[in-house]
C-alpha cells in the first residue's frame, strides 16, 4: 500500500474541521467563558487531531494504536466540555446536538482506525533478511 500522508485522511480533515468549529464559537465568547469552559474545550478540541496527526508519524502498529486512544480519549474529553458548554448557555442546544453528532461520526473513524491496527498486530511479520 503506498504511503498517504496523514493530511490527506479523511479522519484527520475531519478532526481539523471539527476543531475549527469550535475555536470559532469560542473566540466569540466573553473573558471568563473563554479562560474557564473554552480554554478546555479548545485544548480537548485540538487535542484530537494532534494525536491522530502523531500516530500519522508513527511506525510501529502499537504506537500509532497508541495514539489513536489518546484521540479518541481527547474526543472524550471534548464531548464533557460540549455538554458543559450546551449546559452553561454557551453553544445553542442545537448547535450542540449537530456538534456531538460529528463527534460520534470521528470516534467511530477513530475505532476503525484502532482496529486496522490491530489486525496489523496479529499478522505474523515476514522474517527480516537482515538478521538471518
Amino acid at each position: 500500500m503506498p504511503y498517504e500522508p496523514v493530511e490527506n485522511k479523511r479522519v484527520y480533515q475531519r478532526a481539523e474541521a471539527i476543531a475549527d468549529q469550535f475555536w470559532e464559537m469560542i473566540v466569540a465568547w466573553d473573558w471568563f467563558a473563554k479562560r474557564t469552559v473554552g480554554l478546555q474545550l479548545a485544548k480537548a478540541a485540538d487535542s484530537i487531531g494532534a494525536n491522530i496527526a502523531e500516530a500519522g508519524g508513527r511506525f510501529h502498529p502499537n504506537d500509532v494504536r497508541n495514539f489513536f486512544y489518546f484521540a479518541r480519549g481527547s474526543l472524550r474529553e471534548t464531548k464533557y466540555w460540549l455538554r458543559r458548554a450546551v449546559q452553561r448557555g454557551l453553544i445553542p442546544p442545537e448547535r450542540g446536538t449537530l456538534l456531538d453528532g460529528e463527534l460520534e461520526q470521528l470516534a467511530r473513524e477513530i475505532s476503525q482506525c484502532i482496529s486496522f491496527q490491530k489486525q496489523r498486530i496479529a499478522q505474523p511479520q515476514p522474517p527480516n533478511h537482515l538478521t538471518t
